[in-house]
């Protein structure tokens, strides 16, 4: 074989630019091992609704109001995250966090908030009912909401629906972290969500939120009880306002 010609020309004409290419690396990876929140702690916050969750850990890891269970309003989830990220109008990595995710897992979609496309629908949803996962959590949309629904009881909580589905290309990331509805999601994290919302509790904080949990719920229930029988007092409020110096002027 002539060697080649060092002076002829390449023809690119029918080659992809080089923008188009994946690189393995940050953006196109799977993690298929990561440390999740034990599964005893996760069972101790599954009786907790989300309000006192979000109160124990100063308000500051719950996800945007957007995203919200579209499916039944009872329907609760409650697991550690297997975390996916997904490029805008993407699933790819959707997909394969179904080879990833542990039964009891939920899967938590970082779409960038997107309204592109939906990132998973009835086969998804249904295929991730088989292999045991809790359910989704999605900052993004979803479709197929009848399928979903004839599930009966598996949760899924997005942005909202839409009939466009995604395409199936990458890149994307599962198991590393995402941003989901303002929060950042480490996997492993356990996700408690309900027709309050969805909070993230980090796993390395998991035994301790769950056990302050527990130390309150019966103050906590016998302070309920007394205010539906009518018995309050709000002196707490006219101290917090001497505190803060408020002084009380006539009409």
């Amino acid at each position: 074989m002539p060697d080649a010609d060092p002076d002829a020309t390449v023809d690119t004409s029918n080659q992809p630019p080089r923008s188009a290419e994946m690189f393995a690396g940050p953006g196109f990876r799977v993690r298929t091992d990561v440390e999740r929140a034990d599964p005893s702690v996760v069972e101790r916050l599954r009786p907790f609704p989300t309000p006192d969750v979000s109160d124990l850990m100063n308000r500051l890891y719950t996800m945007a109001t957007a995203i919200r269970n579209v499916t039944r309003p009872d329907l609760r989830l409650v697991g550690p995250a297997c975390t996916v990220k997904v490029f805008p109008g993407d699933n790819l990595m959707v997909h394969k966090s179904l080879d990833v995710a542990q039964p009891g897992d939920v899967v938590v979609v970082d779409a960038s908030s997107s309204t592109m496309t939906a990132v998973l629908g009835d086969l998804v949803a249904t295929k991730a009912r088989h292999r045991g996962i809790a359910g989704f959590v999605v900052d993004g949309l979803v479709r197929d909401l009848p399928g979903i629904l004839s599930l009966g009881d598996f949760p899924v909580f997005a942005r909202g629906i839409t009939p466009i589905g995604p395409l199936h290309r990458g890149p994307g990331e599962v198991n590393y972290p995402i941003s989901a509805g303002g929060i950042v999601v480490q996997p492993g994290d356990v996700i408690v969500a309900d027709e309050n919302g969805v909070v993230v509790v980090p796993r390395g904080n998991s035994a301790e939120i769950a056990a302050r949990l527990e130390e309150r719920a019966a103050a906590d229930a016998d302070y309920l009880a007394a205010v539906a029988r009518g018995e309050f007092s709000n002196d707490w409020v006219d101290g917090v306002l001497r505190e803060h110096g408020l002084r009380s002027e006539p009409d």
